[in-house]
C-alpha cells in the first residue's frame, strides 16, 4: 500500500506542475496519461565541495567571421596573410548577465545561431574566433580561467567523443585511473566508477560495447550517459553540457534530463544548452535563459516562464508547449528582408523590457508574484523521496593527478585493448597484407626452383619495398584524423600530456606492425626463391620492417601536422613519390641532378633498396648463358654496377632507423605545437 501511495503522491505533483504551466486546474488535466519515465527513488552523488555561483556581468561578446574561414580557404581566394583578419567583426552577445547557484539547473534555450553554444564556451575558456568586449565571468567571484576552470568546472560537449570497442565499465574504468587522484586505492578507483554506472543508469548495458555509427554498441542515449559520466568521475562541482539531448528520441532526452536535474540536487550547478524542449523536459529545469541574437529575452524560473509573459501581452495558448512557443516568437524569419527586420525589431523591444524589469535587480531574474513553494527548487519539489540513500563523494583533489609514467601505462593499456577489439580493421589489415604478398609472389613461382633472373630479382626487391607501404601511409593517415577529435578534447580536459601520449601511440602499434610485416614479407620471400641463407632471410624481414615502419612514422607526421585528411593523404602521397622516383630503380643515383640527388639521401625507399641489393646479392652468383658460352656474374658486381655499393650494410640500417626517429620527432613536435582540433575546418 505504500507504494501505491507514493506513486499516487508523485503523479499528483506531475498533474499540478503540468498545470501550473498551462493556467489550468490539476482537476482538468488528464491523469492516467501521465507516469514517470524513470524511477526517481535511486542513488545519487552529492557534491561534497563549498558551493559554487556562476556569475555572467554585462557580457559583450564579438566574433571576428573571417577568423572561422580555414587558411587554405583564404589561400584559394588569393588573400594576403595581412587581410585575412580585416573586416567581418560583428556581435555575438550583447549585455547578458546570468547568476546560477549550486542546486539550480539552468537551460539556455534559444533558436539556432541564438548563442547558446559560445556562452557556454566562454564559460569554459574555450571559445574560438572571438573576443570578450566587456563584462566579466566569475565563479565564486573570482575571475574565470583555465586553470580556475579545469578545477572545477567538467564541460560534456555535443559530441560524443569515446573509443568504440571498449565496454562501458573499461571506458570509466581507463578515466578513472587517469583523472582521480593517485591518492585513491584501486578499490576506490572501482567504487566510483560502479556508483557512476548505478547512477547514471547504465548497470544493463556496462558489459556492452560503446559503439559509434560503424560499430554496433550501447544505444545513443546511453552513449550520452556514458560521456557524462566521463566527466562525473572525479565529481565536478559545475557541469556544463552542450545539447545532452541531441540526436535523441523524446523519451530518453527526458530520461536524461530527470537524471541532470537529479545531479542538480546534489548540491552540484548544472547549466545545459538545449533548443526547443518537449513541455515535460521544460518542467524540470529550475532556471530557464531564453536567448535571440545574442540577447536576453528572458532569465528566470521555468515556473514563471508563462506568467512574465503574459504580463507584457504575449500569453501563451492553452495546451501548447511553452518553450516551442516563446523560442518561435523570438526567432529570426530570414525568408524576406521585411520579415527579418521585423523579426528583430521585435526581439530587441522584448530585450529592453525585459532588462527594464531586472535592472535594479542582483541576480538579473525575472521574480513573479507567485512565491509558493520558494525555498524548494523544480527539481526538490519533484524528487525528493523519504528515505533515499545519498552517496557522499569527498571532494576533488586537483593538485595530486597521476602523471608520467602512469598516464603512459594507462593509455597504452587503452590502445592496445581497442585496437584488439576491432578484430574487422584488424583481420582486413592481415589479409591486405597477405594478398599483396600472395599476388606478388605467386608472379615469381612459376620459376619454381630455378633462381631468378637479375633483372627479375632487382625489380622484385624494389617492389617489395614500395607497393605495400604505400598501402600502410593511407590506413595510418584515416586512423590519426578519426581519433583527433577525441584527443583534442582529451588534452583539454588535462585527462593526459602529449607525451605519455605520443609513447603509447608509438609503441602500441607494434603489435600490429609487427604481424603485418610478418604476412606480408614471409610470404614474398619463399614464393619467389629468394636467398635461402637463413641470416640473408632474417637480415630482409628486418630491413623491410624498417622500411614500412618509416612510411608508417611519415604518415603520423602529416596527421599531426595538417588539418584535413584530404591535405595530409595529399602531402604523404607526395613525399612518398619522391622517395619512389630517388630511390635508385627508377632513375640511377648518378644520373639524378641535383636536388633529387640530394633529396634520395632521405628518400627511405633508396635506403631499403640498397639494403636489399646488399642482403640478396653479397656472397651469391649467377650464371649467364650466351650461346655455348656460360658466364658467372658475381654478385658484387651486380650491387656494384646498380651504384648499391656507395655504402656498408650497416649504415643503411642506421640511416633507416634515424630517418624513422626523425619522422616520430617530427610527429611529437606537431603533436606539441599544432593545436589538434576537433573537426576538419581550420
Amino acid at each position: 500500500m505504500d507504494g501505491k501511495n507514493t506513486q499516487s503522491m508523485e503523479l499528483v505533483k506531475r498533474q499540478t506542475r503540468y498545470a501550473s504551466f498551462q493556467g489550468l486546474p490539476a482537476s482538468m488535466m488528464p491523469g492516467e496519461d501521465l507516469f514517470v519515465a524513470e524511477e526517481d527513488n535511486s542513488l545519487y552523488f552529492t557534491y561534497s565541495g563549498t558551493p559554487n555561483v556562476l556569475e555572467v556581468k554585462d557580457l559583450h561578446y564579438q566574433v571576428n567571421l573571417n577568423d572561422q574561414i580555414p587558411w587554405y580557404e583564404k589561400l584559394a581566394e588569393f588573400k594576403m596573410p595581412w587581410e585575412w583578419g580585416k573586416g567581418g567583426e560583428t556581435s555575438a552577445m550583447t549585455n547578458l548577465n546570468v547568476r546560477v547557484s549550486s542546486g539550480q539547473m539552468l537551460a539556455v534555450i534559444g533558436n539556432t545561431a541564438c548563442g547558446r553554444t559560445s556562452l557556454l564556451d566562454i564559460i569554459t575558456c574555450k571559445d574560438e574566433g572571438g573576443k570578450i568586449k566587456s563584462g566579466e565571468i566569475l565563479i565564486n567571484g573570482k575571475l574565470t580561467t583555465k586553470q580556475l576552470v579545469k578545477k572545477c568546472v567538467a564541460h560534456v560537449r555535443q559530441d560524443d567523443q569515446l573509443l568504440p570497442h571498449l565496454t562501458v565499465r573499461e571506458t570509466l574504468s581507463f578515466i578513472a585511473k587517469l583523472r582521480l587522484p593517485k591518492t585513491f586505492s584501486e578499490s576506490q578507483r572501482q567504487k566510483r566508477v560502479e556508483d557512476v554506472i548505478a547512477e547514471l543508469r547504465l548497470r544493463q548495458c556496462a558489459n556492452t560495447k560503446v559503439g559509434n555509427e560503424y560499430t554496433r554498441g550501447v544505444s545513443g542515449g546511453e552513449r550520452r550517459r556514458v560521456s557524462i559520466g566521463v566527466q562525473l568521475l572525479w565529481n565536478p562541482g559545475i557541469l556544463i553540457l552542450d545539447e545532452p539531448t541531441s540526436g535523441l528520441d523524446s523519451f530518453t532526452a527526458h530520461n536524461l534530463v530527470i537524471t541532470l536535474s537529479r545531479l542538480a540536487r546534489g548540491n552540484r550547478l548544472v547549466i545545459l544548452s538545449i533548443h526547443q524542449p518537449r513541455s515535460d523536459i521544460f518542467q524540470l529545469f529550475d532556471l530557464v535563459l531564453l536567448l535571440s541574437s545574442g540577447t536576453t529575452i528572458y532569465s528566470g524560473t521555468a515556473k514563471d516562464m508563462v506568467q512574465y509573459f503574459s504580463s507584457i501581452g504575449y500569453p501563451c495558448p492553452r495546451y501548447s508547449n511553452p518553450a516551442d512557443f516563446y523560442v518561435d516568437l523570438t526567432s529570426i524569419d530570414k525568408r524576406s528582408k521585411e520579415q527579418e527586420m521585423q523579426c528583430l525589431e521585435r526581439t530587441r523591444s522584448l530585450a529592453q523590457i525585459f532588462w527594464e524589469k531586472v535592472k535594479d535587480s542582483e541576480d538579473f531574474l525575472w521574480k513573479g508574484h507567485n512565491e509558493e513553494n520558494k525555498e524548494r527548487t523544480p527539481s526538490e519539489a519533484c524528487f525528493m523521496k523519504p528515505h533515499e540513500k545519498i552517496i557522499n563523494i569527498d571532494a576533488h583533489e586537483t593538485d595530486d593527478l597521476p602523471q608520467g609514467f602512469h598516464q603512459f601505462s594507462v593509455l597504452l593499456r587503452r590502445h592496445i585493448s581497442n585496437d584488439l577489439r576491432d578484430l574487422t580493421t584488424l583481420l582486413i589489415h592481415g589479409f591486405e597484407a597477405l594478398l599483396m604478398a600472395l599476388l606478388i609472389g605467386f608472379l615469381y613461382y612459376g620459376q619454381g626452383g630455378n633462381q631468378l633472373s637479375i633483372q627479375d630479382t632487382i625489380a622484385l626487391l624494389f617492389m617489395k619495398g614500395s607497393i605495400t607501404p604505400f598501402a600502410v601511409v593511407l590506413d595510418v593517415v584515416a586512423k590519426c584524423h578519426s581519433e583527433r577529435a577525441m584527443l583534442y578534447h582529451d588534452l583539454q580536459d588535462g585527462l593526459y600530456s602529449i607525451t605519455p601520449y605520443f609513447f603509447a601511440k608509438v609503441i602500441g602499434e607494434l603489435p600490429e606492425h609487427c604481424v603485418f610485416v610478418i604476412f606480408y614479407g614471409v610470404p614474398i620471400y619463399w614464393l619467389a626463391n629468394l636467398n635461402p641463407q637463413p641470416e640473408n632471410f632474417l637480415l630482409n624481414i628486418s630491413l623491410l620492417f624498417l622500411i614500412v615502419y618509416c612510411s608508417r612514422a611519415m604518415a603520423l607526421w602529416m596527421s599531426a601536422l595538417l588539418p584535413t585528411l584530404q591535405m595530409s593523404s595529399f602531402l604523404s602521397n607526395a613525399l612518398f613519390t619522391a622517395s619512389y622516383l630517388t630511390g635508385g630503380f627508377v632513375i640511377k643515383l648518378e644520373n639524378l641532378w641535383t636536388v633529387p640527388f640530394w633529396i634520395s639521401f632521405v628518400s627511405f625507399l633508396r635506403w631499403g633498396f640498397e639494403g636489399l641489393m646488399q642482403v640478396q646479392f653479397t656472397d651469391l652468383s649467377y650464371e649467364l648463358s650466351v650461346e655455348n658460352l656460360t658466364i658467372t656474374i658475381p654478385g658484387e658486381l651486380i650491387i656494384q654496377n646498380m651504384e648499391m655499393d656507395s655504402y656498408p650494410l650497416f649504415s643503411c640500417y642506421l640511416v633507416l632507423i634515424g630517418i624513422s626517429a626523425g619522422f616520430l620527432l617530427l610527429y611529437f613536435l606537431s603533436l606539441k605545437f599544432v593545436k589538434q582540433k576537433s573537426s576538419q575546418d581550420w
